[in-house]
């Protein structure tokens, strides 16, 4: 069988290079180095998502702080998701043009500095700024990790890492909601920010030992990069594992015309084009109806329990409480993504989720309350880890950060309405409606996965997108 020779010679090599790269990191056995790459990127998500979950804890306070009314207080929510969708799409390309490590890095300076000007804000609007702040740099920081972890660890456990990384995201809210239960009651809400901001600064020089992504150089066409990178993890794992490594196989065959026309491609028209509209559909819709689901509910769900006669203070420590119950819900789902499969596992999550959302928000006693809440954020943050999991596998490595990006992007416009949506329900219909609507988004994304989505489990990246 004879294969047409592309016309772009310096593409084709590219190809062949990106496919030894390909081969040499997926026949690495997972070891103690890639670990500690993993730890360095999670525990920077750890401490991101301790920020993104504040407003969360500190709302109530700040609604006295401030005197606001209810339509001030879902603006104030807004404006850190609304952030995150700026943040998305701005580092997600940016990753894709500039590489995973420089912007990853940019990421944690704008939101580390950006929670301690929350902590000197003078006014709502000076607070809305800021958090819109946190928002970029937390929302930018989301696909290039997701991007990062991807490309560096192999396909048979690449599913189970991601979804590891999501779980620090439970780990994170209910650290928020210690730090803030521990702080707020002495030293009021600016010092939580104070305290948060601090972390940041630990985590920024953590990040320094964090390697550029092989296969984005190699794709990128940085050959001699690629290799140096590459060489430096093989020497790594073979050092812990104390054995010579294996000679690669080829894995992915250099697909030169398909890649080389492709590489030419605008990460965005790579989107859009007909080998991936179907995909970025159901990823876009995905995200849009579960955060939709999701923040609607927790950004109020204190809020709520207030109103339901429990103290700030009080509502704090039961929404600490019941968030712990998202830990073994993302231990859970990192293991049914390799088990089953990734469609089945979010789709299942989604519908668990939306039926918990619907319970809770009916129950009548405070047994009844925490059981429910306990289970619904067993499933809520089991969906994320499959979220990002998920996401990053459907696009190809020239358009994986701008895809797990934009799709994070569209769930951020959902993130948006859903806490300015929850009031008007609430006024209205009273708190179960708010529920009953969050648990609606959650079927949504369910139904789009199972009709549009793709398997990918135990697939080399490259093979999917191909």
């Amino acid at each position: 069988m004879n294969v047409r020779e592309p016309a772009d010679k310096s593409a084709a090599s590219i190809d062949i290079e990106t496919s030894r790269i390909v081969s040499r990191l997926e026949r690495l056995p997972i070891t103690g180095y890639q670990r500690k790459v993993f730890a360095i990127i999670a525990s920077a998500w750890l401490v991101d998502q301790v920020d993104v979950a504040l407003l969360t804890f500190l709302l109530g306070s700040i609604v006295v702080a401030f005197d606001l009314t209810p339509t001030q207080a879902g603006q104030l929510a807004a404006m850190t998701f609304a952030g995150q969708l700026v943040g998305n799409l701005i580092a997600g390309t940016a990753s894709d043009k500039f590489g995973r490590r420089a912007v990853f890095q940019v990421t944690m300076l704008v939101w580390g500095l950006a929670s301690f000007a929350a902590a000197a804000a003078w006014s709502v609007t000076a607070l809305m700024v800021c958090r819109f702040l946190i928002g970029v740099g937390v929302g930018g920081e989301a696909p290039v990790a997701q991007a990062m972890v991807s490309e560096i660890v192999p396909a048979n456990v690449r599913g189970k890492y991601i979804a590891f990384m999501e779980g620090f995201w439970a780990v994170g809210f209910v650290l928020s909601g210690a730090i803030s239960y521990f702080i707020l009651p002495h030293l009021g809400w600016r010092w939580v920010f104070v305290a948060v901001g601090s972390l940041s600064l630990v985590v920024l020089l953590v990040r320094r030992g964090m390697p550029e992504s092989p296969r984005w150089l190699a794709e990128a066409g940085r050959i001699k990069e690629a290799e140096a990178v590459m060489s430096m993890i093989e020497a790594e794992v073979s050092k812990r594992t104390g054995e010579k490594l294996e000679l690669p196989t080829t894995i992915v065959a250099p697909a030169a015309v398909t890649a080389s026309a492709g590489r030419r491609q605008n990460p965005v028209a790579t989107l859009f084009s007909a080998e991936y509209r179907s995909r970025t559909f159901m990823a876009f819709g995905l995200w849009f109806f579960a955060l939709i689901g999701f923040f609607g509910l927790n950004s109020w769900i204190a809020v709520l329990l207030k109103d339901r006669g429990f103290s700030i203070i009080g509502s704090v420590g039961f929404v600490t409480l019941i968030t712990i119950g998202g830990i073994p819900g993302f231990f859970t789902a990192a293991t049914l993504l390799e088990k089953v499969g990734r469609k089945l596992t979010t789709a299942g999550f989604l519908l668990f989720s939306a039926t918990a959302a619907y319970f809770y928000g009916n129950a009548h006693n405070e047994t009844t309350l925490f059981v429910t809440g306990f289970v619904m954020q067993f499933f809520m943050f089991g969906m994320w880890s499959c979220l990002y999991a998920y996401t990053p596998e459907l696009y190809p490595t020239r358009a994986r950060s701008t895809g797990a990006g934009f799709a994070s992007a569209f769930g951020r416009i959902g993130a948006i309405l859903g806490p300015m949506i929850v009031p008007i329900l609430v006024q209205n219909h009273g708190p179960a409606a708010a529920f009953e609507v969050g648990a609606g988004g959650f079927v949504i994304g369910a139904l789009l996965v199972l009709v549009l989505g793709v398997e990918t489990k135990g697939r080399v990246l490259e093979s999917i997108s191909r």
